[in-house]
């Protein structure tokens, strides 16, 4: 069911009238008793619901839920599982398709803490450091440059590309006239910032061999044909631990989670049935799910 029903409404409840002056108590209320996961919010036909089962489901709400107030988000959720429960209890057995999505949820969840528990031992601070030291100490600053670019089909164009500059034209105007890279083009060529390693070998070669505000002779490569103009350079840095501990804590957790698996493949037994038993286009046919 959704929440948005049992909220609505009682958002959208009107305003009761001023209530008549309470009687004073005979005696003072007992204190209430601090929930627990365990804690009853209510009995359908016998079957209870937990403060547990409130909670996992309030984690998964869309933000704009778990947003709401918890006068209105708390009555609204177990309002929810109240109305879970009844509709559940009318069927007699859960099909094969609800049995089977029972299953694949149980081993996620129980995958799930398993990852969580290997990660929380991996990532201690000893580990990040090393980790870090090992990427990075001694890493000397790394070349970056600012380029543009025209590109054009043959060399005869390119040859023609860099006629037309060397007689004075604006690279940009002749970038946005020719070339067929059409998101720099636009631009004027610009291509921005990039380092080593992020565009292909012929071109970052003919940017490493350019002072800034050359222009190259034809570079080619498997996009075509590139006359190549070097804007800036600048040194990239080593980054502090601060600014790469992200990366280096989801690299110890992949390397935990991998060799922990590795471990148990190597110990247990798995077995698969020969290759090409199941094809891949009839296989993930989710009618196969339908009773």
């Amino acid at each position: 069911l959704a929440l948005a029903a049992p909220l609505a409404a009682q958002e959208t409840a009107p305003a009761e009238e001023a209530a008549a002056p309470e009687a004073a108590p005979e005696a003072a209320a007992a204190p209430a008793e601090a929930p627990t996961r365990d804690s009853v919010v209510a009995t359908v036909n016998g079957v209870e619901i937990t403060l547990g089962e409130v909670l996992v489901a309030a984690s998964q709400l869309p933000q704009q839920y778990q947003m709401l107030p918890p006068e209105i988000l708390f009555p609204g959720l177990v309002d929810q599982l109240v109305q879970q429960e009844l509709l559940a209890q009318t069927l007699d057995a859960l099909p094969p398709h609800a049995e089977i999505a029972l299953a694949v949820e149980r081993r996620t969840l129980a995958a799930g803490e398993v990852i969580e528990s290997l990660t929380d031992g991996a990532l201690t601070e000893e580990a990040v450091q090393a980790a870090y030291d090992a990427q990075y100490a001694g890493a000397e600053p790394t070349p970056e440059w600012n380029a543009s670019h025209i590109l054009v089909g043959s060399e005869e164009e390119a040859q023609a590309v860099v006629g037309r500059l060397e007689a004075g034209e604006d690279f940009a105007a002749v970038a946005q006239e020719v070339s067929t890279d059409t998101g720099s083009g636009a631009q004027g060529g610009e291509l921005g910032w990039f380092g080593p390693g992020m565009m292909v070998p012929e071109f970052e070669a003919g940017v490493a061999g350019l002072e800034a505000g050359q222009v190259s002779a034809p570079v080619q490569s498997q996009f075509g044909w590139h006359v190549i103009r070097l804007n800036e350079t600048r040194e990239q840095a080593v980054p502090p631990l601060e600014e790469v501990r992200g990366e280096i804590e989801a690299q110890l957790r992949q390397e935990a989670v991998e060799a922990r698996v590795a471990e148990l493949t190597e110990a247990g037994e798995v077995a698969r049935p020969p290759e090409g038993t199941f094809d891949p286009a009839t296989a993930l046919d989710p009618a196969l799910l339908s009773d």
